[in-house]
């Protein structure tokens, strides 16, 4: 089939890799989001799907709107068979999604209908989830609620952050949407409805979600930073200051702390939850580089009974 594929950030090089090597299918352009600001300098950076498709030699196309008509009329001339999609970044109207003959094809890293939204590996962590996974399904203009092609699932390790997760699915869905493009191709595959109960939502989350709450259990505090890991980031506050959580670990046989309370050891720093303690492993203070919270906390001399958080 001759494709256009879209999709913006790193997570979505692997699905575009694989569909360029299956050697069945026409990757005849790519669908991105404009250069954005990027670095100290601020200047213009071409998303990493636009750079991947540059080097492979294929036409870029970069709307500032999916509805633009110079778009619109673009991709009607390219008259894709099918136009697969992984994290693209933003909505498309019904005038784009009519023209390929097979519509477009959503790789979504979740197992439909959980986790509808922009930020389901997140949302997986952080509820604690055991099982998830990637699904392919037909776009419609409802909220990734359309009907699914296939899945693959994933166990979530006990220390998985979502950086790990995301980028153990983007391969395995790679393989998933080549798969669906060459069942869609051959006819042997057919989409089926998304079931009505399961339903979960999976909205962005935003730098206020990442804020540590130090009074609920250890097991919350545990998912919140390993779901906002890389991005947002866990955050507390200390000093007055924002205090980033880049890893931390809980520690059971630890009681004796009350909530955001600290404890430095010799090469520990511990801190109450509304449980047990957590160990603090890596920290970022602001404007700093992350480091090793003891090294942190030797250097801005915590004394007995300080707390973050509050």
């Amino acid at each position: 089939m001759k494709l256009v594929f879209a999709g913006t950030p790193e997570v979505a090089v692997p699905a575009l890799d694989a569909l360029i090597a299956s050697g069945r299918h026409e990757v005849a352009a790519v669908v991105t989001r404009p250069d954005a600001p990027a670095g100290r300098g601020r200047r213009l950076v071409a998303s990493p799907v636009a750079e991947r498709a540059a080097e492979a030699g294929i036409e870029v196309l970069k709307p500032v709107r999916p509805r633009d008509p110079a778009f619109l009329e673009r991709l009607r001339e390219i008259a894709p068979d099918c136009c697969p999609v992984v994290a693209y970044g933003a909505l498309l109207p019904r005038a784009a999604l009519d023209i390929p003959a097979h519509g477009w094809v959503n790789l979504h890293f979740s197992l439909l209908p959980a986790w509808r939204g922009a930020a389901p590996v997140q949302h997986a962590l952080m509820a604690g989830d055991e099982i998830t996974g990637a699904a392919t399904f037909l776009i419609e203009e409802g909220l990734d609620s359309g009907p699914v092609y296939g899945t693959v699932t994933e166990e979530i390790r006990p220390t998985d952050t979502s950086g790990d997760l995301l980028t153990r699915l983007a391969f395995a869905g790679a393989g998933l949407l080549a798969a669906t493009m060459d069942g869609i191709e051959d006819g042997t595959l057919k989409a089926v409805p998304q079931p009505a109960e399961g339903i979960t939502l999976a909205p962005k989350i935003t730098v206020e979600d990442a804020q540590v709450d130090w009074a609920t259990p250890a097991l919350r505090v545990d998912r919140v930073v390993r779901g906002c890991t890389p991005a947002p980031g866990a955050w507390t506050t200390f000093r007055g200051e924002r205090l980033k959580i880049v890893q931390a670990v809980p520690v059971p046989e630890r009681t004796d702390l009350t909530p955001g309370q600290l404890a430095v050891g010799k090469n520990s720093v511990h801190v109450g939850t509304g449980s047990y303690a957590v160990e603090l492993l890596w920290v970022q203070a602001q404007g700093k580089k992350p480091m090793r919270a003891a090294d942190w906390a030797r250097g801005v001399r915590i004394a007995e009974g300080e707390h973050v958080g509050g």
